[in-house]
């Protein structure tokens, strides 16, 4: 039998998400779409706020999932603190939850399931990673889109858009300077900048996280650490007392190489 097409927007929290999500409900209807969040228990409450009123302004509910673990209890199950370069949490939390979702789409109401990402131009890599991944690692091949590469102009200014035309402020992270919003800035996958810039913003969520990491280590023996300097490890501790000594500011300007991971703030 064949199964019929429902278009589901991986909702995340950001504007292009939240653009795409429109779009993908005026071309296709609100009985045959689906805004799916997957959620790690750490997203920063204004985030869940601009997703809500998001929704209401489309008209159609947001499909929420959950493993029930934060990304630090999946680092105690798996023995592996996540770091710029693996984030398990991501695995865990997300792709998997997502798999299954997918999966009981297809046996449970024969709908066949097609993704729409809000990536942008500048992340055709990941992109042509995501292409791959839904290609090979659900049961059958998953069709996703990028309808900002793919449909839209590049110029498009969908931040505009979504505070002047549907009058939804934007989630309060952009504001604060971070280039996204994984687990409110608690996201292993960042780099010196990013915890540079949580350091300044939120020094008290950089201390949940530098506690965790401490934890951690102390816990399993193990010299680890989420951010590498010199091909080793280098604790938050440590980047904190740097910080401390010479001031935050020239930290902000640093580059980071690393990327951010499937929950990516677009």
């Amino acid at each position: 039998m064949t199964r019929k097409p429902v278009h589901v927007a991986m909702y995340s929290g950001g504007a292009s998400s939240a653009f795409v999500a429109y779009q993908m409900v005026q071309a296709h209807g609100i009985e045959n779409c689906i805004l799916f969040f997957t959620n790690t228990l750490w997203e920063d409450e204004d985030n869940y706020r601009f997703m809500d009123e998001v929704a209401e302004y489309i008209g159609i509910e947001v499909t929420e999932r959950m493993d029930g673990r934060t990304p630090e209890e999946v680092f105690y199950d798996t023995r592996f603190l996540g770091n710029s370069r693996l984030a398990r949490c991501s695995e865990e939390l997300k792709v998997k939850q997502t798999i299954v979702f997918l999966e009981e789409l297809r046996d449970e109401r024969n709908l066949e399931p097609i993704l729409y990402f809000g990536i942008g131009p500048h992340e055709s890599h990941r992109a042509e990673n995501l292409t791959a991944f839904y290609e090979h690692n659900p049961i059958e091949p998953v069709e996703t889109r990028f309808p900002m590469i793919e449909t839209f102009r590049e110029d498009l200014d969908v931040k505009a858009i979504i505070e002047k035309e549907w009058g939804i402020p934007l989630p309060r992270m952009y504001a604060l300077g971070f280039s996204h919003a994984n687990c409110a800035g608690r996201c292993v996958r960042g780099g010196f900048q990013h915890y540079a810039q949580l350091y300044q913003v939120w020094p008290d969520k950089y201390a949940l996280q530098e506690e965790m990491e401490e934890n951690f280590r102390k816990h399993f023996d193990k010299n680890v650490t989420i951010l590498k300097k010199d091909g080793g490890p280098y604790t938050l501790k440590d980047y904190r007392e740097r910080m401390e000594r010479e001031g935050v500011e020239s930290f902000l300007k640093i580059q980071d190489e690393t990327v951010p991971c499937v929950c990516s703030f677009s």
